[in-house]
């Protein structure tokens, strides 16, 4: 099993930034790709960015990150990051981080991904 642990949420201003922490442990060998999602109240779970942890270490981001967020990696200590910039009241959302094991092509799709933390919370407002 692998065991997942998000840090870093908070409330911040229209503008600022914050940066996103998650902590993989247990059976790390057994995964590839870690990636964010978010969920706002009323909404559908929403893909935000993910990265693979092995050489290549590909990333890929939504059309709403692409531009103000960056996904990082470090692999030897079983971590990603989410740096997130200009921050807009539309960003409001629970932050869930994910894995997967060795897909051939990287999901954008929820339902892809096996494990999941609790996800930390992130506001934005003035």
């Amino acid at each position: 099993q692998v065991q997942l642990v998000e840090s870093g949420g908070g409330l911040v201003q229209p503008g600022g930034y914050l940066r996103l922490s998650c902590a993989a442990s247990g059976r790390t060998f057994s995964i590839d790709v870690m990636g964010w999602f978010r969920q706002a109240p009323g909404k559908e779970r929403e893909f935000v960015a993910a990265v693979r942890m092995s050489a290549d270490a590909w990333t890929y981001y939504s059309n709403s990150a692409s531009g103000r967020f960056a996904i990082s990696r470090d692999t030897p200590n079983n971590r990603v990051y989410l740096q997130m910039n200009s921050l807009e009241p539309e960003d409001t959302a629970v932050y869930y981080c994910a894995a997967d094991g060795f897909p051939r092509q990287v999901s954008t799709e929820a339902s892809d991904y096996e494990y999941w933390g609790q996800g930390t919370q992130v506001t934005v407002s003035s």
